[in-house]
């Protein structure tokens, strides 16, 4: 049986989208950080998920933050759809709701709603978390945002459903392993740093123009103890066996000081 650590609680979203790929005969891990999935998979746990962009909130950034000094690699990744819904305790009406915790990326998602509920949002580190500690705590005047799979496993009540202002509401997800996909891939996503000169990094970004490779996505992150030092983070099209790839990646080593193939893996389908 394949073990699986994933970001938050029985019933998170990152949960479901490992069940995508790994069925119910994997044995599941919840971690509470994103940084505790990358130390379960290097201390031995098969693989791990972590979200990584969602479509209305854009970058997870902690996530990005965990690949500097990690030595994983990036094997596929999961699209999921998310349908946000307002929970509470069983007999909790929303008139009677002063407070609603949440991550802060669904809080994010969920603002407009939230706004016109005229509620404080209260900030939490997992969106399935915040249902488990409302029933821990019976908290009567609050609800939470999660999933339906969430308040089914904690046994509470759905008082309103798909409560995101965008409706097209997706979030991405890494899957993370000791080594690289055994499989040619059509994605691949790499961490650079630039060097320090004017137009460095025109370069770095004109080698994938040179090169014909479609550069999907682009993030930068502070480098810790560094102000003012960005690292790069990239998504394009290809595997890096690919001969466009090699050669974009041989470019790119003409304008930066760091870079590293977080992995080559299959492009997930919406």
């Amino acid at each position: 049986m394949r073990s699986i650590a994933f970001y938050g609680e029985a019933g998170a979203y990152t949960e479901q989208a490992a069940m995508q790929v790994f069925g119910t005969r994997a044995k599941y891990l919840p971690r509470t950080y994103i940084s505790e999935v990358f130390s379960a998979v290097e201390g031995g746990v098969d693989c791990g998920v972590v979200p990584i962009e969602n479509s209305i909130e854009g970058a997870v950034t902690q996530t990005y933050d965990q690949f500097v000094g990690a030595r994983l690699y990036v094997t596929g990744e999961i699209i999921l759809r998310i349908n946000h819904c307002l929970i509470a305790l069983p007999g909790v009406k929303i008139g009677s709701v002063r407070k609603v915790y949440s991550h802060p990326q669904a809080l994010g998602q969920c603002r407009k709603y939230l706004e016109k509920l005229k509620v404080e949002a209260v900030p939490f580190y997992d969106t399935a978390g915040s249902v488990r500690m409302l029933k821990e705590e019976g908290l009567r005047d609050s609800a939470a945002i999660a999933s339906a799979k969430a308040a089914e496993i904690y046994g509470m009540n759905i008082i309103a459903r798909n409560i995101a202002q965008n409706k097209h509401n997706y979030t991405r997800f890494f899957i993370v392993s000791r080594k690289p996909a055994m499989k040619r891939g059509n994605k691949t996503s790499i961490i650079f740093t630039i060097k320090n000169y004017p137009g460095a990094l025109y370069h770095a970004l004109n080698a994938f123009a040179e090169s014909k490779i479609d550069l999907t996505y682009i993030q930068s992150r502070p480098v810790q103890g560094q102000p003012w030092k960005y690292n790069f983070y990239a998504d394009f099209r290809g595997d890096r066996g690919d001969e466009g790839v090699q050669k974009a990646l041989m470019l790119l080593r003409k304008s930066t000081k760091y870079i590293r193939v977080l992995g080559s893996y299959r492009k997930a389908k919406q």
